[in-house]
């Protein structure tokens, strides 16, 4: 086979009996702490000694109790720390023990990476399908279909892995986050991903942070992390859940007391008895949806069911290596947390949120009284399982026990029932134990192991654009149109059960656990509670086919070329973005003055613009065309402010961009939140942009528009937002002067002439003044080391 096409194979289902496990661990292993870092890389270890050993020193250094999620995360200092540590203020400069990005990021994470220069990653990384099989017909169809759409994707992830030692996760292995709980996660470590949703690991007792590309190049560089110290809110769980409750509920309680920022700058612990009597995979359900509050991330304590799972999923070496660690695996006695939320498993009812925002929580009790009272399109048109949030195996055998009820019962789904399995592991599992079978006599469409349509990847037919209905999905994400591209659609949010019980009747208001559905006979049918085990009977399926790795034979690497066609119109090599010119920013045209929610969806709307995720130029097409502009309360409609002529937002963006005018972006509360992808932050940049000014901002963007040279301000005086005026000019002056905590001058002129002042503050630290400076990030980095962005 020539090194300069590395061929690969999209894994298909096949079936897979349960081998027994590899007796690795010994008696020495237990005692020593160690266990490898993963199957895949058995010269890296995880070693429990050393974290048992480092933690009573944090402890003496900060003189105080530590929280679970302190211990880890300060475990994994770059070196010492000689600063007091003071949460929401020092800046900490981490060393992640791994990475992991889903193809739709990893495109300019890699490329960017690629500008670098170097070898190999400097810490196991690696890259999973996931995000780019549209779901419509169907597992085979479907997976067919993106391979002949993004073979040159697919091609370009594979040879990249192959040249910088990176590992492959095939098209249909499975999601980003199910792949890592599967094969990666374990208590005590930390990671970072290039997808919001990366807090999923934290249900294994792990710190891991969603972050943009150019985080995640800096930590495959060898560079650290760095983050300010998260405030830790913690949430304290009694009780046991019980009948219709799920892992599911917890997290919509939590948003729904939270909100989509209350968590920005915290990470989310769970500590108290009732976590413990909840599975791994569970507690990972959990901590996935806690990237909707804006959290840092979410984390639970170590527990036996960690351990348990950890045997299933075949690492038994992790299981036993970490007893030498358990009792530094939990939050300290006498703790503090900045603020403490209670909740009594054993009360907690089912819970639905939306539509239109994952934190507008409704109680199942009360929800048809919402309905009602809001006027939500009253007929349900679509369920839909699956995605990173809950796929588990328990998730789907619980949904299975109540589907069996209504076989049995004579009923069938009174709409499409999408299924999207996480893993190909878990699916020929659940394969194995039936439960697929369950979903096949039900008729229900299972699609490709990938996002599909959580992530947008839905092609959905049934549905003209414009129409109001509402779905129900047990997804984590229902900002408008994100799903399906119709933002007409009411999206909304709960449990894999809740979605399988509420098929059975097309009314949104039904509630399964008290409403009867009347049979053809006559008789009234009352759904029981579901049942479904945390784990299968024996080891989960060994479906090792969908991975390849790298040569270990370093000249193997260096001899295969990267696969990037000057002519292609998905990918595109990186030109460095120029370096600040060391004068004020003047008179700046306002691009957009967004008004209401403007998430990284409404700046670079997902759907047939993915295909362009590894293309700059295109993509850059698509900036903010879903934003609302405050002058007219349209998307993409904004008037240029030279010609004075109506145009779409990048198309007025590109005619500043062709007269040397630098443009600015005035932005509502929570500036880009939702997914991590920092194309939101590139795409502005790349066409002229200098700065955007919000009243706030979502944590992982602004450190992505930080990364790619752009100013992140936010007004001093909120109320600064509301007087200034979309034909406004701002000038962003004392540049010269940026530094850390000291703040920007901004003078506004109007179109009458009339000026005033205002004063916008930043986050900005020493090394991200000289990202600024530098143009970038990776410029920054590049010269340090010596090598030319190419």
């Amino acid at each position: 086979m020539s090194s300069s096409m590395i061929m690969f194979r999209a894994c298909r289902p096949r079936r897979q009996h349960a081998q027994p496990i590899r007796k690795f661990a010994t008696v020495t292993s237990i005692q020593s702490g160690r266990a490898p870092l993963s199957r895949f890389e058995p010269n890296d270890s995880v070693d429990y000694m050393a974290f048992a050993k480092y933690v009573p020193n944090l402890r003496k250094i900060l003189g105080r109790p530590l929280t679970y999620a302190e211990k880890v995360l300060l475990t994994h200092l770059d070196g010492e720390h000689g600063e007091k540590i003071t949460r929401g203020s020092t800046q900490l400069k981490l060393k992640p023990r791994r990475i992991a990005c889903q193809d739709a990021t990893a495109q300019m994470a890699i490329i960017q990476f690629m500008s670098a220069g170097l070898d190999k990653t400097a810490v196991p990384t690696t890259v999973h399908c996931d995000h780019l099989i549209v779901g419509r017909d169907g597992s085979e169809n479907d997976l067919a279909g993106a391979l002949t759409s993004h073979g040159e994707v697919y091609e370009f992830l594979s040879s990249a892995c192959q040249r910088y030692n990176m590992g492959f996760w095939k098209p249909n292995a499975g999601i980003i986050h199910q792949i890592v709980l599967e094969n990666y996660a374990y208590p005590g470590g930390m990671l970072i991903g290039t997808d919001s949703h990366t807090p999923n690991a934290g249900g294994m007792g792990m710190i891991a942070i969603g972050v943009g590309g150019a985080d995640a190049v800096d930590v495959m560089s060898g560079l650290p992390l760095e983050i300010t110290a998260p405030n830790v809110i913690g949430v304290k769980l009694t009780g046991q859940l019980s009948g219709w409750a799920s892992p599911k509920d917890v997290i919509n309680k939590v948003a729904g007391v939270l909100g989509v920022k209350g968590g920005t700058g915290s990470i989310i612990e769970y500590f108290g008895p009732g976590a413990a009597s909840i599975s791994a995979t569970g507690m990972a359900t959990i901590t996935n949806m806690g990237a909707e509050t804006g959290a840092t991330t979410s984390i639970f304590p170590y527990s036996d069911r960690m351990a348990s799972y950890l045997r299933a999923t075949r690492r038994p070496e992790l299981a036993d290596a970490l007893h030498v660690a358990k009792g530094e695996l939990q939050a300290d006695e006498g703790a503090e947390y900045d603020h403490v939320i209670e909740i009594d498993l054993s009360s907690l009812e089912p819970h639905i949120n939306g539509p239109f925002t994952p934190d507008l929580s409704t109680p199942l009790s009360r929800f048809g009284d919402a309905v009602r009272e809001n006027q939500w399109p009253e007929k349900l048109t679509a369920g839909l399982i699956g995605s990173c949030t809950n796929s588990s195996f328990e998730d789907l055998s619980r949904a299975a026990s109540l589907a069996r009820q209504a076989l049995k019962a004579g009923l069938k789904p009174q709409m499409p029932l999408f299924l999207s399995p996480g893993s190909e592991q878990t699916a020929q599992t659940l394969k194995r134990e039936g439960v697929v079978d369950v979903f096949d006599r039900l008729g229900s469409k299972v699609l490709s192991n990938a996002c599909g349509p959580c992530c947008g990847a839905w092609d959905r037919t049934d549905m003209e654009k414009g129409t109001k209905n509402s779905i129900l999905a047990s997804y984590n994400r229902n900002f408008t149109g994100r799903l399906d591209g119709n933002p007409a659609t009411h999206a909304f949010i709960s449990s894999p059960e809740m979605v399988m019980a509420k098929v059975f009747s097309n009314d949104l208001a039904f509630n399964p656990t008290k409403d009867s559905i009347k049979l053809e006979s006559g008789a009234e049918f009352l759904f029981q509670p579901p049942e479904g085990d945390s784990l299968p009977h024996g080891l989960y399926e060994e479906t090792d086919h969908v991975y390849d790795a790298s040569s270990t034979d370093a000249e193997v690497r260096q001899a295969v070329t990267v696969q990037i066609s000057p002519e292609s119109q998905r990918l595109q090599r990186l030109a460095p973005f120029a370096p600040w010119s060391g004068q004020d920013f003047l008179d700046c045209p306002i691009l957009i003055k967004t008004v209401g929610k403007c998430t990284t969806d409404h700046i670079t709307t997902a759907g047939p613009w993915m295909r362009f995720r590894g293309h700059l130029e295109n993509i850059s097409n698509n900036t903010l065309i879903g934003a609302i502009n405050a002058d007219n309360n349209e998307a993409n409609k904004v008037v240029n402010q030279v010609t004075g002529e109506l145009s779409g937002v990048p198309d007025a963006a590109r005619d500043y961009q062709s007269r040397g005018l630098p443009w600015v972006v005035v932005a509502d509360h929570n500036y880009g939140e939702g997914s991590s992808r920092e194309h939101a932050a590139l795409q502005p940049r790349y066409l002229g942009g200098v700065a955007i000014i919000a009243r706030s901002f979502a944590r992982i963007h602004e450190a992505n528009l930080k990364k790619q040279g752009m100013l992140a301000l936010t007004f001093a005086e909120p109320a600064a937002y509301d007087k200034i005026k979309p034909s406004d000019r701002v000038s962003i002056v004392g540049l010269n002067g940026l530094a850390p905590k000291q703040p920007i001058r901004l003078e506004i002129t109007q179109k009458d002439g009339t000026r005033w002042a205002a004063e916008a503050k930043h986050t900005l630290t020493d090394e991200q003044v000289e990202f600024f400076k530098a143009g970038s990030a990776l410029n920054l980095m590049a010269s340090r080391i010596g090598v030319s962005s190419k």
